[in-house]
């Protein structure tokens, strides 16, 4: 099936994805771009993750930007938020990533970022579909077909760049680095090693089929197992993501790491306005920590394009997610795994402290998610007997607990995350709605679309 027979948005809440090359084809990629580079002049810079159909989509997306008369700078392996900062840089028309990111290694992915270096918005996206959607025929470029540069050079840019954002040397640090198998695989080791710091490294050797397989920011209890004392840092595929584990071997999501990160940029005055951004699958316990800091959080839907929103409008330097998307605006535009490892690894140097003991500005609530792959996400908001469930299990919860049940805005997902006083209690709950949610969605019978996100 063609992405643009499914009736659906094409541009996700991370670009578009598909299994590649059956869904996401080269035709396709081709096309999106000859409708993004309609009538533009300039430059594009592309990179992507180790994925083996990224060649595929890189060659097709190459193919129709220079048919539009733009330039194609390849960047190479390289993670998602150096395409950013390196558009940025160069005031490209477009920067653009060949990545599915978390996904598994048969998924691939297209997003955009524009020259200011921070993701399209809906607008944009929306203009170009309709380009995309209209087809050809295609105007001829004024100044001639682009062409194709090999950038040699940005890995190295990119890492220098980084470098420059560290307060502090890592001497003395050790660090146990979990590559996925992805995008970071040269870029992690070689950043942490250059700021001094002793680095044990798993999942570096991508073969195009391994990446986030068992490994990375979806799955650090690999490294956890491990780390043998060391600090973790897990990235996922395209290195956006962030997940740490302490020198206990306990794994630190994006909530514990945006805690840890907040209160010491507040005790330094650091922290614009004394706030921050979160979404609304945070922790209670992140939420009443930073309520004792007297940190006020903006809550978000789920997505780091809307963190990045929300803190544009509300001019705070900080936000993220508990997946470990985290954004540092004073900095960066766009999540950035190996960035927020830098920050972290600053806290750490700043306060002589180490992450088991700095995670302890806040108490996790047990929290529970089921994903269940469903035939159409688009039905969950008349999926009545769900609703009627999540009513009956809010009511056994009280004030005591949370329950969210929401789509995947990448994935054919609904998410159900349920806290409770008690892991148990959490789990039994989240069980039942996920078999609800399965019996509700799995089958014909619904239609609509929409979102209903669902919590205290």
């Amino acid at each position: 099936m063609s992405l643009l027979d499914s009736g659906s948005r094409l541009f996700g809440t991370d670009g578009i994805r598909g299994p590649s090359p059956d869904v996401l084809t080269p035709e396709f990629a081709t096309s999106l771009a000859r409708a993004a580079g309609e009538g533009r002049e300039g430059s594009v810079l592309i990179g992507r993750d180790t994925r083996r159909s990224g060649d595929l989509l890189l060659a097709a997306l190459t193919a129709g930007f220079t048919a539009a008369g733009l330039d194609v700078h390849d960047l190479g392996i390289i993670p998602t938020a150096a395409v950013a900062r390196l558009a940025k840089e160069a005031r490209a028309t477009f920067g653009v990533v060949v990545s599915a990111s978390h996904n598994p290694a048969q998924d691939n992915g297209i997003k955009f970022f524009g020259g200011d270096g921070a993701k399209l918005g809906d607008v944009l996206e929306d203009a170009i579909e309709a380009r995309l959607r209209a087809g050809p025929p295609w105007s001829r470029p004024p100044g001639g077909l682009g062409i194709r540069v090999v950038d040699g050079t940005a890995r190295e840019r990119y890492v220098a760049w980084l470098a420059e954002q560290a307060r502090f040397s890592y001497r003395g640090f050790d660090l146990a680095v979990d590559c996925a198998n992805g995008a970071a695989f040269q870029a992690a080791p070689e950043l942490f090693a250059r700021l001094g710091a002793d680095v044990m490294v798993i999942c570096d050797t991508p073969d195009g089929t391994n990446i986030n397989d068992d490994c990375g920011a979806t799955n650090p209890h690999t490294l956890a197992a491990v780390a043998d004392g060391r600090l973790g840092l897990c990235f996922d595929g395209d290195a956006d993501r962030l997940i740490a584990i302490d020198e206990e071997g306990i794994v630190a999501n994006g909530d514990v790491i945006m805690a840890v990160i907040a209160s010491h940029l507040k005790a330094e005055g650091r922290l614009k306005g004394d706030r921050i951004v979160g979404t609304v699958m945070a922790n209670l316990g992140f939420m009443k920590s930073m309520e004792q800091e007297n940190i006020d959080v903006i809550a978000t839907a789920v997505g780091d394009r809307y963190v990045a929103e929300a803190m544009k409008e509300h001019g705070t330097v900080l936000g993220g997610e508990q997946s470990g998307h985290v954004i540092f605006s004073n900095i960066s535009k766009t999540g950035d795994g190996l960035l927020t490892a830098i920050q972290l690894l600053d806290v750490m140097a700043a306060t002589g402290k180490s992450l088991a003991e700095l995670r302890q500005v806040m108490d996790e609530y047990p929290q529970v998610l089921r994903n269940v792959r469903v035939e159409n996400k688009d039905k969950l908001d008349l999926a009545e007997a769900l609703w009627e469930a999540v009513d009956d299990a809010e009511r056994e919860l009280g004030d005591s607990g949370r329950i969210l049940v929401r789509p995947s805005g990448t994935e054919p997902l609904v998410r159900v995350m349920v806290e409770a006083p008690e892991a148990h209690q959490a789990a039994r709950l989240a069980d039942r709605l996920a078999e609800v949610v399965r019996a509700e969605l799995s089958g014909p019978g619904l239609s609509g679309s929409g979102l209903r996100e669902f919590g205290r």
